[in-house]
């Protein structure tokens, strides 16, 4: 593997790292709904502040969410909606395999 290869790789994975989480799925899952503000999602998730604003910080140097302050608050938005048909794929494999784990269950 070329080295210009290997980095196009690395960046993928930093993507996918930044949703490998629980909550940050369920963010990202929320924020294609309509954009909300910290407090709004701090509520939707049962965490402190500091908590979300660390996922939002993972997301947000991932590519994946942008933000922007209005007076107080601060408000995120997907960056790629795109970003869903990844979670449409997921489905699918979780979907197969549970099939196939039933079929050879039988």
């Amino acid at each position: 593997m070329n080295e210009k290869l290997k980095q196009r790789y690395e960046a993928r994975a930093h993507v996918l790292k930044a949703m490998a989480h629980p909550t940050r799925l369920f963010i990202v899952e929320e924020l294609a709904r309509r954009e909300k503000y910290v407090g709004e999602l701090t509520d939707l998730i049962g965490a402190d502040v500091s908590t979300v604003s660390k996922h939002l910080t993972v997301l947000k140097n991932a590519g994946i969410v942008t933000d922007e302050k209005r007076g107080m608050q601060v408000y995120y938005k997907l960056r790629v909606p795109c970003v869903l048909n990844f979670f449409a794929c997921v489905e699918s494999v979780l979907k197969t395999t549970a099939t196939e784990q039933l079929r050879l269950t039988r």
